[in-house]
């Protein structure tokens, strides 16, 4: 299998561990979208969300302590397929603190339809 996640799981690629469990791991992710941002997975492979709900679960309940941890204003996401942005094909969930005003735009926040539809009026102010 070539997946990066289980290679890092397997201690086989680099990565910066922020917690480890039993049963996932916390880490850093290459290009974060801001200092803080986290990624948790299962030690076994899982695609995505969908695949092993008993799998989610105990992955999901790991992220959380983390992000309780963290005690910060946070998104906690997970991405299911290609069209929901997932690239990478291992179960994980991203903690990524936020602060107010911090610009960091989501698809369903009010900011990213206002960039949305300047870009299709072609309005770059």
């Amino acid at each position: 299998m070539d997946c990066i996640f289980c290679a890092i799981v397997a201690g086989q690629a680099p990565a910066t561990i922020l917690r480890e469990w039993d049963d996932a791991l916390a880490f850093k992710p290459r290009g974060g979208v801001n200092d803080g941002h986290t990624l948790v997975i299962p030690r076994i492979h899982v695609a995505d969300a969908t695949e092993d709900p008993n799998v989610t679960a105990d992955a999901v309940r790991r992220a959380a302590q983390y992000a309780a941890e963290i005690g910060a204003n946070l998104n906690l996401i997970t991405n299911v397929g290609p069209d929901a942005t997932q690239t990478v094909f291992h179960l994980h969930w991203h903690i990524v603190p936020r602060a107010k005003a911090d610009g960091l735009l989501l698809p369903w926040t009010p900011q990213h339809a206002a960039r949305a539809a300047a870009a299709q009026t072609g309005d770059t102010r």
